[in-house]
């Protein structure tokens, strides 16, 4: 007699279920631990550092509140305010020479040239070293007894001076001129990325209507790269107000406290001088100012993704 039974089926639903369950928590599972280190570390560290510069801590944290105190002391401070006045200089200076010889590098290698990849690679090298190598190498070169300023006048110019590193009107600059090698031509490759981006069209028709290249580059592409311009004037900000490892490895804050910047004022107050208090109460102030260069290209980045 044939067997006509029907075959027991399965019950894929809730294995379904379950798969859909995994499916659903698993990266969020995998990426729990890096969050809750992240908040811990980071902004639970943050919290900590806004706690203490509330505080009299001196050379160990203490949980004496003093209020604002601390802040009042920072502002009565003549070495933060030569460090905020250099951090004016150097950010300025920093910014706005590295995105003209960005943009001109860019334009230079938009015109297909010959050897365009070895002249990138040469242009992109300074930002793969950190900047203590270059701090280090800058500091030999501007050494007034054996780099620069001796080379020339070996070569017969012995009224050449370039002692800029021991001047201490003038060693802030040494720090603008290592940053910018170092920089711009990391600000090059973003300004080649958005030039070539660009369609081609536009800039025919502006040779047809007889523009001449300086003037398409300047009326004409110049205007379509507005976003690559904010990005890479919110990075350089956040790079100026971050440094310190290149103020170690290059002038060490020196002449006496002449280069100093607000993240070695915190460095040393901290943990040098043995104020806590103070150094947390300058660290928070750097990062207001980072907020303050964040926040506006935040709020940029997600209106134009809302409206695009």
């Amino acid at each position: 007699m044939k067997n006509t039974a029907t075959p027991r089926v399965g019950h894929p639903a809730p294995r379904a279920a379950t798969s859909g369950w995994l499916q659903a928590w698993l990266p969020r599972l995998v990426l729990a631990p890096s969050v809750a280190i992240s908040l811990f570390f980071v902004y639970g560290f943050m919290l900590w550092t806004f706690i203490l510069s509330l505080t009299s801590s001196r050379m160990l944290p203490s949980y004496d509140f003093v209020g604002f105190g601390q802040y009042a002391r920072l502002m009565a401070n003549e070495r933060w305010w030569v460090a905020s006045t250099n951090l004016m200089i150097f950010g300025t200076l920093f910014v706005v020479i590295c995105l003209v010889i960005g943009v001109l590098l860019a334009m230079l290698l938009d015109q297909k040239i010959r050897q365009e990849g070895a002249l990138r690679t040469v242009y992109l090298y300074p930002m793969a070293l950190s900047f203590i190598v270059t701090g280090v190498v800058w500091k030999w070169l501007l050494n007034p007894g054996l780099g620069i300023q001796a080379m020339v006048q070996s070569w017969g110019f012995e009224a050449f001076r370039f002692d800029w590193i021991v001047d201490p009107d003038m060693a802030i600059y040494t720090l603008v001129i290592a940053a910018v090698w170092q920089a711009s031509g990391f600000v090059m490759a973003l300004f080649l990325a958005g030039l070539r981006g660009i369609d081609d069209s536009i800039v025919k028709a502006a040779q047809l209507d007889g523009a001449s290249l300086p003037r398409i580059y300047w009326r004409v592409v110049m205007p379509c790269l507005r976003p690559v311009v904010f990005s890479a004037v919110m990075i350089l900000a956040h790079i100026a107000i971050k440094s310190f490892d290149l103020v170690v490895a290059l002038t060490g804050g020196g002449p006496g406290y002449a280069t100093d910047l607000p993240a070695t004022f915190m460095y040393t107050h901290a943990f040098s001088r043995a104020q806590i208090g103070l150094g947390s109460a300058s660290a928070m102030l750097m990062l207001g100012g980072v907020l303050a260069i964040l926040i506006p290209y935040l709020y940029s980045e997600l209106r134009s993704r809302k409206h695009g």
